[in-house]
């Protein structure tokens, strides 16, 4: 097992949980460190001349002096025919979720409120969204754990922290059109769906989609899940109010940039696979200048794209 460490050098925070092998070899450690927010202006045409050299010092040197070095955006194109997206429809009618409710408070209170998660509704999702329905039926008694869980096929259902971490870091609220990449689960997309979202969600492996969907549509969270590769959006779809990334990619994927509405925000880990990645929160103004801000370090899976 990884060990549990804690470093708290004030006023900063840094962080480091494990779920421990018992939860399996899809899990993942969370890392979870809260410095000082920084922020870069800089044009997207000059974002692809900045690099990082080193990712795992960049962000220790952020647990002490809130700076992180701004990740370059790669242009790779837009969707093709050759990048398909297949739609899935609801099969399944809406449930009443699980009766769990005081776990999820508890959660919500002591694993969320508590790291300064403060958006009301992105509280109020997260205190009536059935986390134990989105995961695996042996991992139901941990399903509110301050950890991240195994779903299959080498992917994971996010520590609750980040969940809210990232939801609140959107900015969205009812009415705002959102896309997630890497639907996994569906637990992001229904806490989304539960702020009133109009949530577009991508997942890349056709089994997690689909059960996800079937999830989704039991619970009577109104979602579009599509099986395709995210790293080009949903062109058809765009401008988004807000689009989250719920995978790490070495670098941030232009067609995501291009596809936020103006003042959206694109909630991001970047970094390498199997190291401490950052994550960040860009937004585009009327200028077309890119902000970004990195919200602290973070382990994810890797970004996982469709076969060249």
């Amino acid at each position: 097992m990884i060990p549990v460490s804690k470093w708290h050098p004030s006023p900063h925070r840094f962080s480091v949980w494990s779920a421990g092998p018992d939860l399996g070899h899809g899990g993942h450690l969370d890392i979870v460190e809260r410095p000082l927010s920084c922020s870069l202006r800089i044009r997207p045409d000059r974002l692809g001349e900045v690099r990082h050299w080193t990712w795992l010092g960049a962000v220790l040197v952020t647990a002490c002096s809130a700076a992180a070095p701004l990740p370059s955006v790669t242009e790779m194109g837009t969707a093709t025919a050759d990048t398909p997206t297949t739609v899935i429809s609801p099969t399944a009618s809406p449930t009443d979720p699980a009766n769990r409710l005081e776990e999820r408070i508890t959660m919500v209170e002591e694993q969320i409120e508590a790291r300064d998660i403060v958006d009301p509704m992105v509280l109020d999702a997260m205190q009536k969204v059935p986390r134990d329905r989105f995961i695996p039926d042996d991992l139901s008694s941990v399903a509110y754990g301050d950890h991240a869980l195994p779903i299959g096929h080498g992917q994971t259902i996010s520590q609750p922290y980040i969940v809210g971490l990232m939801s609140q870091a959107l900015g969205v609220g009812p009415g705002d059109k959102v896309l997630e990449i890497g639907t996994g689960s569906g637990y992001q997309a229904a806490v989304l769906a539960a702020m009133g979202c109009d949530v577009y969600t991508m997942e890349i492996i056709p089994e997690l989609a689909t059960q996800a969907q079937t999830t989704l549509a039991a619970l009577g969270y109104d979602a579009t899940v599509a099986i395709a590769d995210g790293y080009y959006g949903w062109e058809e779809h765009a401008p988004f109010d807000g689009i989250i990334v719920t995978a790490a990619p070495d670098h941030v994927p232009k067609p995501l940039i291009d596809q936020l509405g103006e003042g959206a925000a694109l909630v991001i880990p970047v970094g390498p696979i199997g190291a401490v990645q950052t994550m960040w929160r860009f937004t585009v103004d009327a200028d077309d200048l890119v902000t970004g801000e990195s919200l602290g370090g973070v382990m994810f899976v890797p970004f996982t794209r469709a076969p060249e």
